[in-house]
């Protein structure tokens, strides 16, 4: 996984590339008619409900445009909202507010939606051991803003990229020639290159399980489009000696389902791909 210090390095370039893209050589809407001194306050407002998030985001915008913005915040990130709640006032300069307002609420309500809908998988979850994943099918650009929401709304953080994990996917495993020849080619890979990375190899039957058991040193199977006695199956083949995880489509009415089967993890692109934003506001106060 992605150290904090990578993670941050993230959050600058996805502020100093929107700020780019919105601003440009300048918000001449503002500077046409508010004067330079004028000084305003604005309040983050909720016309929806769920779980929200990006208000420490937002206070990272806010400093980066003017760090002399003040934000009082009502709301943490992660805590249920309504409509008509109030997340935070933000106060300074009218022309900063203004310049930030569309990155914060692009942010925060694309945020707010990937956090309420890992919530909904979460809750579906409970009791029964099993942690729900993200994966890498990210917007292109802000993928550690999503990946943020994710654990905000109680999920866990599949890799981040190609560079912190070895995945062999089917793609892998047919180009190598085969589940063996990929995972011996994998270790030989990063003895050579001196990476100490974790290994997931996906299986497409019971009969590949089986192969890449024979094999040390695997993290994680992934058990990709099983049916549900299949995936019992291949659990109770896996036991112990690897962690195992479900994917492949799995929705809100069949996750309980395959968490019972009694695998550790389930993927599901559906947390950052299929979601609705939040409908938030930035109003003057």
């Amino acid at each position: 996984m992605i150290s904090q210090d990578q993670f941050n390095k993230e959050l600058e370039l996805i502020i100093a590339n929107a700020i780019r893209e919105d601003v440009g050589d300048g918000d001449h809407s503002s500077l046409a008619c508010i004067p330079k001194n004028a000084h305003g306050k604005a309040k983050l407002l909720v016309k929806d409900e769920g779980v929200i998030a990006g208000v420490e985001f937002a206070k990272r915008v806010f400093n980066y445009v003017d760090n002399d913005l003040n934000v009082e915040t009502l709301i943490e990130d992660g805590n249920r909202v309504k409509y008509g709640d109030v997340v935070f006032y933000v106060e300074g300069s009218s022309q900063s507010i203004l310049k930030t307002e569309r990155l914060v609420l692009n942010a925060m309500q694309r945020m707010s939606a990937i956090a309420t809908k890992t919530k909904q998988f979460v809750d579906l979850l409970e009791g029964t051991g099993t942690k729900i994943l993200d994966t890498r099918k990210t917007t292109p650009g802000i993928r550690a803003l999503e990946k943020w929401a994710v654990k905000i709304g109680g999920g866990e953080n599949h890799r981040f990229a190609l560079y912190d994990m070895i995945m062999l996917k089917d793609n892998h495993i047919d180009f190598a020639g085969g589940i063996t020849k990929a995972i011996n080619k994998t270790k030989q890979y990063l003895k050579d290159t001196n990476r100490d990375l974790r290994i997931i190899v996906e299986a497409r039957d019971l009969n590949e399980i089986e192969e890449i058991l024979q094999s040390e040193g695997i993290y994680r199977i992934l058990i990709d489009n099983f049916n549900y006695e299949d995936t019992r199956k291949a659990v109770a083949l896996i036991g112990d000696q690897c962690l195992t995880e479900s994917s492949g489509g799995i929705n809100e009415k069949t996750i309980r389902k395959y968490a019972e089967c009694g695998v550790n993890y389930i993927s599901s692109g559906a947390l950052t791909h299929s979601v609705y934003n939040m409908d938030l506001s930035l109003k003057a106060v």
